[in-house]
């Protein structure tokens, strides 16, 4: 007998390596049902909390913050385009020019818990900015994307001209981090369990498919 499997899913909108791994791990899930009961909820990480508002541009930032050159950068650029097409994720890094701060997308996805349209607005946000080439902390194209993904559109733009969640996404952020998390994508399963990085359909399936073996804890 199989025991239900909770994935908190800790990742930011504009980190590629999440988008793989959100993507690999829709499929998986899709792959086990009828087989593993699974309840998904993504979780904030900003990868850039200190980033301005008009963002910097993608190269330059990677170049700087990594220190790799314009040559490095470009490789694992289409290492990340090939992943994606691998398991139908289409980037189009040329549209996606610059990184920004993604703070108040991630009041959006706290929010949109609440209202059952949590993994909708996910997919929505990863496709808005890696392949289309949107700017995730513009109010205007949130506002926008929230309504794609079935939520409401005034209620969206209250949650961001409020600040409204700001206080309970730190809260989670700090919990991670403070429980060892420092990269992304990382998911934790029954909250007992770590899978970091951004895996393979395959191995997704296998770790959940232990997960749901493992007797529940008391």
């Amino acid at each position: 007998m199989t025991q239900p499997v909770k994935i908190d899913f800790v990742s930011d909108v504009v980190c590629p390596w999440c988008a793989l791994g959100a993507t690999a791990l829709e499929q998986a899930i899709t792959n086990l049902a009828g087989e593993v009961a699974v309840e998904l909820t993504f979780k904030p990480f900003e990868l850039n909390p200190d980033m301005p508002v008009e963002g910097e541009h993608a190269v330059k930032h990677m170049m700087r913050k990594y220190g790799r050159s314009a040559e490095e950068v470009a490789s694992r650029n289409e290492m990340v385009i090939a992943r994606g097409e691998a398991i139908g994720f289409h980037f189009d890094l040329e549209k996606r020019s610059h990184f920004y701060n993604t703070f108040d997308a991630h009041r959006l996805l706290f929010w949109a818990v609440t209202e059952g349209r949590q993994i909708e607005l996910k997919k929505i946000l990863l496709k808005a900015y890696f392949t289309d080439g949107h700017n995730p902390s513009n109010h205007e194209t949130l506002v926008r994307l929230a309504g794609e993904a079935g939520l409401s559109t005034t209620r969206a733009r209250e949650v961001l001209a409020t600040g409204m969640f700001a206080i309970e996404v730190r809260e989670l952020e700090s919990f991670y981090r403070e429980g060892g998390i420092n990269s992304i994508p990382a998911m934790v399963l029954n909250g007992r369990q770590l899978v970091a990085g951004s895996q393979s359909v395959e191995q997704y399936e296998e770790a959940l498919r232990q997960m749901a073996r493992k007797p529940a804890t008391a």
